[in-house]
């Protein structure tokens, strides 16, 4: 593997309030350093080998040789939206969300000897369910006898109907007589009912060498059979970094075979074998071939209840503080004040140092960045003070989240977390005046630097069913250059969640063109803060 020394990181001034975590996520290189191709990954990787130095190869890995999955009749199609009908109010062409479908069914299709599903419970349904079982069914019918395993992460009480046993008989009756060819691994779990840890992952990964992954779950209501879709995103690759993915749903699945005993915390069914802990390991055990040039740091998080720690790790950081983040005393706050558990969800300081790493912008699409509170934690403040001392020096940063109106009847039950789009402007505030001073000169910098807005898809307000438009995506992207697309939500959560952080120009401004525009051409109607417009929030 080719390592690369750091460019020379911008220095901030009058940052001396920020928290000193920031400021270590900015380190300068030495002098005679020559550019790198990749610093943004470069920043990632380092991030990653000082806080989770042991848990590389199975939860993260920077790799090369990669090929985002797309022809050359449409190099962008790597990329997977839902609906991606922007600019109809109507939605009447939903042909982004069956692309997405048939390219479940063709990676399935090619399986030779594994096939790995994971997702939010509950378990994939619908047209969704009929693409993983066509894939199998073209598999088997070209002679293949593939191990599948499909794995959920479910919410306590609120899952109690998702039943393995029901998911894998409904498959099995789907494949006819090519169940009888398959070996089948079904299984939902919960990590921590008491700090809120389940799967979240979102993963289709064929052989070790293809991989889909991103914000998608599997489930038609939301998704498909609806006249209000969910606005995602997932991506499509092939390589080595497909090897990764796999080698992180192996971690999860050697939890889940070795709870499989205790039903409070897993319920597990077969289709006539034992459980498969390390089958990526067993079937896979080689790195797939390069199949590009495209440099990838596969990353996830191990959430609550896996692992305690990683002992290996020497990272001994500053922890933030701040006077709004917890809601209920005697409630850990472990996205701010936990140093082990940092060290289990390497993703999180993968995504800070991406952002950290930014000179020029950063585009932001996630659902939210401030979560419900209680129960966890209000917002990341290293992520908050790495974004105002981007905009303190002078740093374009666009912030698009779904609409609050979808917010659900307990906060978290719905596609929004917040009540209001100040919750983040004035969070953003208040950081950034750590950073400037006092909080006029604190807006005077969001409003110079700042766009944020709630998610629109087309110029109308609502969908015309008078639905919110709902978004879930969980993308950053910097500099025109490198980006994240996965399942990790910014706002606090404490699951088991995977995505790819990629440094390439040409798929960065195909992320550009084909999402993160026309997102921005939509949603700017909602802007409170539009340094480009003049729009500028009390």
């Amino acid at each position: 593997m080719i390592r690369h020394r750091l460019r020379p990181s911008r220095r901030l001034a009058g940052c001396a309030a920020v928290s000193a975590v920031v400021l270590a996520a900015l380190p300068a290189a030495p002098a005679a350093a020559s550019p790198s191709a990749t610093p943004h990954l470069d920043a990632v990787e380092k991030a990653l080998r000082e806080v989770s130095p042991g848990l590389e190869g199975d939860v993260w890995q920077r790799t090369e040789g990669n090929r985002l999955d797309a022809t050359a009749a449409d190099p962008s199609g790597w990329l997977l939206q839902t609906p991606g009908c922007w600019g109809d109010p109507a939605c009447a062409d939903r042909g982004a969300t069956q692309r997405l479908l048939a390219k479940m069914t063709e990676n399935i299709s090619k399986a030779r000897r594994t096939v790995d599903i994971s997702t939010l419970a509950p378990f994939p349904d619908g047209a969704f369910q009929e693409a993983i079982a066509a894939g199998l069914k073209a598999s088997v019918a070209a002679g293949n006898k593939p191990k599948v395993r499909v794995l959920v992460g479910a919410a306590p009480v609120y899952h109690l109907n998702v039943l393995p046993t029901k998911y894998r008989d409904d498959l099995k009756a789907r494949l006819g007589t090519a169940a009888d060819s398959i070996t089948l691994n079904v299984a939902s779990m919960t990590t921590s009912k008491t700090s809120f840890s389940w799967n979240h992952s979102k993963l289709v990964v064929v052989d070790g060498e293809s991989a889909i992954t991103g914000g998608i779950n599997s489930w038609k209501n939301d998704y498909v059979d609806t006249a209000h879709p969910v606005t995602d995103v997932d991506m499509a690759l092939t390589g080595p970094a497909a090897s990764s993915a796999g080698r992180y749903l192996d971690t999860l699945w050697t939890w889940t075979c070795g709870n499989k005993s205790n039903i409070a915390s897993v319920w597990f069914t077969s289709s006539g074998g034992d459980c498969m802990p390390t089958m990526e390991k067993d079937a896979n055990p080689k790195p797939a071939a390069p199949t590009g040039d495209v440099p990838v740091i596969a990353v996830g998080g191990l959430g609550v209840g896996i692992k305690d720690s990683d002992p290996t790790s020497a990272y001994r950081p500053q922890l933030p503080t701040a006077p709004d983040t917890k809601c209920v005393v005697g409630v850990p706050d472990k996205t701010n004040a936990d140093r082990d558990y940092d060290t289990v969800n390497p993703e999180e300081s993968a995504l800070r140092a991406l952002v950290s790493g930014a000179e020029r912008h950063v585009e932001i699409s996630q659902q939210d960045l401030n979560g419900t509170c209680p129960p966890l934690a209000r917002y990341d403040i290293r992520l908050y003070d790495i974004l105002a001392a981007k905009l303190a020096a002078g740093v374009k940063v666009r912030i698009v989240v779904s609409d609050p109106a979808n917010r659900g009847l307990v906060g978290s039950g719905g596609y929004s977390q917040i009540k209001s789009l100040s919750e983040v402007s004035d969070t953003l505030r208040n950081r950034l005046a750590l950073v400037t001073g006092d909080r006029a000169k604190a807006r005077a910098a969001m409003c110079a630097n700042l766009q944020l807005a709630t998610f629109r898809s087309s110029a109308s307000a609502q969908w015309p069913d008078g639905r919110p438009y709902a978004l879930h995506h969980k993308t950053v992207a910097v500099d025109s250059s490198a980006f994240y697309i996965g399942s990790k939500n910014l706002y606090p959560s404490w699951l088991q969640d995977f995505g790819y952080v990629v440094e390439n120009p040409e798929a960065a401004k195909q992320l550009e063109t084909k999402l993160l525009d026309p997102e921005w051409t939509h949603s700017q109607a909602t802007a409170t803060f539009d340094y480009a417009r003049g729009v500028c929030a009390a």
